[in-house]
Parts: structure tokens; sequence; C-alpha cells
């Protein structure tokens, strides 16, 4: 069902000349249920059995309900008003840095957190079209807020520590490998720089967006 969804919304996107009507028409009557999906779906036990390998039924399914998530981001740019389940990834975000600190295999992780990339680099289609620095809708504002808050909040605490930057090797920061890994590998830069960028931009938005110079700082 994930899949089939995100298959039909990419397809909207890409074959109608106008696919805002067609994204609604798909999206609104299962705007409750999808964000439903995603507080079930992220909320998840994920430090079972169920993910230990990456090709079992679980990880599968949790790579199309990725693939779903990646859809409406892009669908997003379609409506002037997105739909609660187009947002729900911003204003709920702290779902997903949960999952990509849990024992789950590396490649959700990686996957989770390229797409946190493209939610720091998306724009609205009036910012896109006008070559805007900065936000100019509402909604995407309030969005990259929430999502700013809730990234600098994990940061500041011990999460990047958490986050492997390979299938082999240890955490952020660090180049040694884990207990019984070949160190050769060395660390995934793809990853490695999608963080970053996620973590400098949550900054710079925050920082765009303090009221007062205390705030900044």
């Amino acid at each position: 069902c994930l899949w089939t969804l995100a298959a039909i919304l990419k397809e909207t996107l890409k074959d109608a000349p106008v696919p805002g009507a067609g994204v609604l028409k798909l999206l609104a009557p299962l705007d409750a249920v999808l964000e439903g999906f995603y507080n079930a779906i992220l909320l998840h036990h994920f430090d079972s059995h169920h993910y230990t390998s990456p090709y079992s039924e679980a990880t599968n399914n949790l790579i199309s309900f990725i693939d779903l998530l990646e859809a409406l981001l892009a669908s997003r740019m379609e409506l002037e008003l997105p739909l609660r389940c187009q947002r729900i990834l911003f204003l709920k975000v702290s779902y997903v840095l949960n999952v990509i600190s849990a024992s789950i295999p590396y490649v959700i992780k990686k996957k989770f957190i390229l797409l946190l990339k493209k939610c720091v680099l998306h724009k609205s289609r009036e910012d896109a079209e006008s070559g805007s620095l900065f936000l100019q809708t509402p909604s995407l504002c309030e969005d990259m807020l929430a999502l700013s808050n809730a990234v600098l909040q994990v940061v500041n605490l011990t999460w990047l520590n958490q986050i492997p930057l390979s299938g082999k090797s240890s955490s952020f920061g660090s180049s040694e490998a884990a207990p019984g890994h070949d160190s050769q590998g060395g660390s995934d830069q793809t990853v490695l720089r999608a963080l970053s960028l996620v973590v400098l931009k949550a900054l710079e938005f925050k920082i765009h967006n303090c009221a007062t110079e205390a705030e900044i700082k």
C-alpha cells in the first residue's frame, strides 16, 4: 500500500500539466490517515529483532514509508496551503531523529538523513521562482523553525555521537572502527556532508529568525 501510494503520487507530479489539483484530490481524503501512519510507524519500538537485517520485511516496509515521505515532501511545492500530511515531517521531525539514533540497519539511517537534507533545502514554488534566499511562505517558515529547533535541541545533547558514518565504522566525529570491523572502508562522505548541512542550515535558519542577540548567542 505504501509503495503504491508513493508511486501514484510521483506519477501525478510527473504527468499532470498542473499537478496541484491531482495532488489535492489524492491526498486530501488521506490526510488524517497519513498522519496516523507517521505516528504509528515512527513511534514503533525499533530496537527489536525484526530490524536486525537490512533485507527483512520490516526494514523493507520502513524503506517504502521513507519513499512515501519523500514523495509527500516533493508534492508540497504544488499546493499553496500544504496539507498536514505534507507538513508532518517538519512538525514531528523528532520522531525521525529518534529513529536515526535507534538500533536499525545503516541503510535506513542513511535514507532518513538524506531525507532531512532535502527538508532543509526545500523551498516553496514562489521562493524557488524568485530566487529568494530565505523562506517567504508562512507555513514553510513555521515548519522550518520547528525542524531547526528539534535538530539543534538533539545536536546540543549527544545525538551526533550516536550516528554511524558507515555500515562498518563507528560514530560521528571518530575515525575508529567499531569492534570486529575492518576500518579500510572509511567514512560515508555522503552522510557526513548531509548531516553537516542539516546542522548548518538549522543553525542558519534559527539565527535568522531570532528576535534578540541573546537568543542568537
